[in-house]
């Protein structure tokens, strides 16, 4: 949050405004939301869309501070191409948005039919949508709107919250630093007879000890662990397991994601070769990172080191994913792609190898590009597969 001396005064439109003050703040806010929704409407030209409609929540409050889900009912901001923003919502959500600081609301009640609103609204053309609309939403809009072209649009509003602030990163390291002490204080206290739930508790209650609010807390044990999205349950950890632990919390509206393997005693002879291995991969990743490189070239790094140590088949998802108020967002770090990377970008690299009915090794750790390489959101990885 931007800050002004104390004591200190600035014209803010046709007000003066002391420094500290709530009002200040929240005049920075929509400072921050006009700027974004000025960036969406330039990706909104490029694509040829006169309008975005957003009923994510999370997209919503990115462009206008403004978060509530409408359920079945009708939720929808329109972002056009000039700024300009329009929240059709449910009556009981009127007083709510007015707050946020959205001026032009139109409330519904329980039963009445927003078809004629919409109607004359004058959406035209090519319209956008984010992913997370409901088909009924949509479906509702295609009959009120049947001239309409209505195209996918979270990669538009994707492009624009990719590319993260400053304040934006301070949550996210916050976010990061949670993450690396949940594991340091548990690590130790590993053991054979503990669960795959008990463990998952315990990162889960040290992210919370620290103000964040946990989001997931994926314990995979031995053979569960070549399951990359295993479902963690009540799993014995044995002596000998490789244990993958996938978690992360929230704060600030901003998430973590790291990934951590360990081995309880001493595992199966190749581990320490497999790790080794994927510790390569995700180190080669980052050391390509920078602005202009491409996402696919990233992946490559990664995957030519798994490749080259004859486990390629065994790789079987992408290096990375974006993060921000998301878990997963642009840029997606996988094969082939041309998308380039820039400043700002923030997202995953997590290798990994997933030997079937015997192990799985993946390390994790968020990084952001910046003007010359990147830099991470955690604490680097072990070298070496760490016994507990």
């Amino acid at each position: 949050m931007q800050t002004i001396p104390e004591g200190g005064e600035v014209w803010f439109g046709s007000v003066w405004v002391e420094s500290g003050s709530f009002i200040w703040d929240r005049l920075i806010f929509m400072a921050n939301y006009a700027e974004r929704r000025r960036l969406l409407g330039s990706e909104l030209r490029k694509a040829g869309v006169s309008s975005l409609i957003a009923t994510s929540p999370i997209t919503m409050e990115y462009f206008s501070g403004f978060n509530e889900g409408g359920g079945e009912r009708l939720m929808a901001l329109i972002l056009n191409q000039d700024g300009g923003m329009r929240l059709f919502c449910p009556a009981l959500s009127v007083n709510q948005a007015t707050r946020c600081g959205i001026e032009n609301v139109k409330g519904f009640v329980d039963g009445e039919d927003p078809g004629p609103e919409v109607r004359t609204s004058g959406l035209s053309g090519k319209i956008a949508v984010d992913d997370e609309m409901l088909a009924s939403i949509l479906l509702r809009f295609q009959q009120w709107l049947p001239t309409v072209n209505f195209v996918e649009g979270s990669r538009i509003a994707g492009q624009v919250m990719r590319k993260k602030a400053s304040d934006e990163l301070e949550q996210l390291y916050k976010a990061g630093a949670m993450a690396d002490t949940a594991i340091d204080r548990i690590r130790d206290s590993i053991k054979a007879g503990d669960t795959e739930f008990s463990v998952a508790e315990r990162l889960e209650n040290e992210m919370k000890a620290q103000g964040g609010l946990p989001m997931f807390a994926i314990v995979a044990a031995g053979a569960n662990g070549a399951e990359p999205h295993h479902h963690t349950d009540g799993t014995v950890l044995k002596s000998g397991d490789v244990l993958i632990m996938d978690f992360g919390c929230k704060t600030g509206g901003y998430l973590s994601d790291i990934t951590r393997t360990v081995a309880i005693g001493e595992p199966d002879p190749e581990a320490d070769k497999v790790y080794q291995v994927v510790y390569d991969a995700h180190m080669a990743a980052r050391a390509v990172i920078r602005p202009g490189v491409t996402a696919g070239a990233i992946d490559g790094a990664a995957r030519g080191v798994i490749e080259a140590a004859g486990y390629g088949e065994y790789f079987v998802h992408r290096t990375g994913h974006g993060l921000g108020m998301r878990v997963h967002e642009e840029p997606y770090i996988m094969p082939k792609s041309d998308e380039v990377i820039v400043e700002g970008d923030v997202f995953s690299i997590e290798p990994g190898i997933y030997l079937p009915c015997r192990f799985g090794v993946r390390i994790e750790n968020i990084v952001t590009c910046t003007a010359d390489g990147h830099a991470s959101f955690n604490v680097d990885p072990s070298p070496v597969l760490v016994r507990v």
